[in-house]
């Protein structure tokens, strides 16, 4: 959309999605390559801006550009602004898949990555080609990044709870103990006594050691022995594969469809042992934001994850759909 002259006294239309450029780049330059414009062009509409509401908005801190506090607060209702302005004007006209040329940019754990990405690519090949996907490690926080578009959907144990942000729960698992062929736990029955005695592997981004399994264990006065934390599953699950180490994975809930995620574990030839104790479910959901929920890309790639992890007909949706 391009920028049009318009008298100092308004805020015009215009001028908002100026702002919401500028907000969201933090560059004169970039701002100006986002909205097709010169930055000669973008730098009089910031000094318009900055008369109009009497605020810098953006100030240099060396090499950079930083927002001011009115600048911050302004962000979020620029940006809601804007987005209800392209909604108003573009007409819903739906989207065919096979001429869709997208990126779109997931943030989901190791094993989900996994679990999702040959089914994605799968669909992709059959419905969609001209899409391709950027699988990110969870390194970002997924409420801002999602707001400020710099992942496109978020997979895996959603524990924000940004209001604006919608969510829908896909599946639900249990926890599985993995050992590897010929492993002593797997003779004979599985007892709390000998899950707490192996050595244990667990999964932590945070480099916690404990977890709900202890939680467990201490309430029959057992405590078991964690030798190393990893932040990846699938790293964990190859140390499992190649040692006595015992490590804790996703499965299907009694009487479900087979779950992807422990496809994983099943290539790596690792045995599946149901644990003798109640444990919490582990809930993989998809979250993204509102802007996206009337998009026709964005609502293939969201019906792709559902297909992807079978769950077709078994999902609830929370803060919206």
């Amino acid at each position: 959309m391009m920028l049009v002259n318009s008298p100092d006294s308004a805020l015009d239309a215009n001028l908002a999605i100026a702002l919401d450029a500028l907000l969201a780049e933090h560059s004169v330059t970039r701002a100006a390559t986002r909205l097709h414009t010169s930055p000669a062009a973008m730098s009089r509409t910031l000094a318009r801006l900055r008369r109009t509401l009497q605020d810098p908005l953006l100030v240099r801190a060396g090499q950079a550009m930083v927002p001011t506090p009115r600048a911050e607060a302004l962000r979020e209702e620029v940006a809601a602004v804007v987005q209800r302005l392209e909604a108003l004007l573009s007409p819903d006209t739906g989207v065919d898949p096979a001429t869709l040329r997208s990126t779109f940019t997931l943030q989901t754990a190791d094993l989900v990555g996994s679990a999702l990405a040959p089914g994605l690519l799968r669909l992709a090949e059959q419905e969609a080609p001209g899409v391709s996907f950027r699988l990110r490690a969870e390194e970002l926080e997924a409420g801002p990044a999602l707001r400020d578009g710099r992942i496109d959907l978020e997979v895996g144990s959603i524990d924000h709870v940004d209001p604006e942000t919608r969510v829908e729960e896909l599946v639900s698992l249990r926890m599985v103990a993995a050992v590897r062929p010929g492993h002593p736990l797997a003779e004979g029955p599985l007892t709390s006594a000998r899950l707490a005695a192996a050595q244990h592997v667990a999964v932590s981004r945070r480099g916690r050691f404990t977890g709900p399994l202890d939680t467990a264990l201490a309430e029959q006065n057992l405590h078991r022995r964690v030798g190393i934390v990893l932040p990846s599953h699938l790293a964990a699950m190859t140390l499992a594969a190649r040692s006595d180490m015992v490590c804790l994975v996703p499965a299907a809930l009694p009487g479900a469809a087979p779950s992807p995620l422990t496809d994983d574990a099943i290539g790596l030839g690792l045995r599946l042992l149901d644990i003798p104790l109640t444990l919490p479910p582990i809930t993989v959901g998809m979250a993204w934001h509102p802007r996206h929920a009337a998009d026709r890309a964005h609502h293939w790639l969201r019906n792709a994850i559902r297909r992807t992890l079978r769950t077709s007909g078994n999902t609830t949706t929370r803060r919206g759909v």
